[in-house]
């Protein structure tokens, strides 16, 4: 009989290409991984992995069962989800995985509301990489919230058999100290004026760079001074302690510090769009739809915030 946890780890060594990378991705540790993969070659029979002193990759029967691993686990899952309507209680663990913005944001929403749910866990991580679609795809998490710069819709070609649940669009605002010119409300926003300000900016391999670089496209210019930091907590500490104004998305004004103000840009600047994506038959499990519809809700209450903090 196989072993549906060793087939996932097959499965996921197939994806990460390494031991190593494969141990880092589920929790394990290499040897670990190596135990459970060689214990798999014994219960098949056959050699899995070809090994060698510069790292292992698959055989022609791993890449075999690889395949054949999709189609069994992807059974199992439906039959779990089909027992679970049955049962219509949220019962177990989900698994979501967000960007840092949309975890800090939505978290202090959604436990209150997962609570009463007495037999479901919450597990809920953070990344910094665009890779939560994949996680989905791969059965690491069952949801993943992800933003779109591109404003366009995703859910086609390689992302069948996934659902991507619109949940908010979300603005760029401007943060500024509370003694600046611009935080009194009375004094209007214009970008073109903003370029002599000194800048306070997050590094081009962070996606919420991707917004800036826009709004500075629109303006059609570069600030005279723009110090680059990794993380909006970081920009947007130094920018309460005066040190310069930075255009962050709106979900970072969750986690933000006190003494800042933050101002809605022109209709021009750019905006995200927030989805959740998880598999169509994992959103058939009561847990799945209940955390889905927290999050709903969880969208809805930050986007009025929103409204009346920034965009009034």
């Amino acid at each position: 009989m196989l072993n549906l946890r060793r087939l996932q780890i097959l499965r996921e060594f197939s994806a990460r290409g390494t031991i190593v990378a494969t141990a880092n991705a589920l929790g394990y540790t290499p040897s670990a991984v190596s135990q459970q993969l060689a214990t798999l070659e014994r219960e098949t029979g056959v050699a899995l992995l070809d090994r060698s002193a510069r790292g292992a990759e698959l055989t022609d029967a791993g890449r075999l069962l690889v395949a054949q691993a999709e189609d069994i686990l992807a059974l199992v899952e439906a039959t779990e989800s089909v027992i679970a309507e049955q049962s219509d209680l949220a019962l177990g663990v989900v698994t979501v995985t967000a960007f840092p913005t949309a975890a800090v944001a939505f978290a202090p929403l959604l436990v209150p509301r997962l609570r009463r749910h007495e037999g479901m866990q919450l597990l809920l991580r953070q990344t910094l990489l665009a890779t939560g679609t994949q996680q989905v795809r791969s059965r690491e998490v069952d949801i993943a919230l992800v933003d779109d710069w591109a404003r366009q819709h995703p859910g086609r070609g390689p992302d069948i058999g996934l659902r991507h649940i619109h949940l908010m669009r979300d603005p760029m605002v401007l943060a500024v100290p509370e003694d600046h010119p611009l935080a009194d409300p009375s004094t209007p926003v214009v970008l073109e004026t903003l370029l002599s300000e000194s800048w306070i900016v997050t590094p081009e391999s962070e996606r919420s760079r991707y917004g800036m670089d826009r709004l500075l496209a629109e303006v059609g210019g570069l600030p005279s001074s723009a110090w680059e930091f990794e993380g909006l907590g970081t920009v947007l500490s130094l920018v309460s302690r005066g040190i310069g104004i930075a255009a962050v998305p709106a979900l970072a004004m969750a986690g933000g510090p006190a003494g800042l103000v933050y101002r809605g840009l022109p209709p021009a600047a750019p905006e995200r769009d927030v989805y959740a994506v998880v598999r169509s038959v994992t959103a058939r499990r009561p847990a799945v739809q209940v955390t889905l519809a927290a999050l709903r809700d969880a969208a809805r209450q930050v986007g009025e915030e929103i409204s009346e903090t920034a965009l009034a």
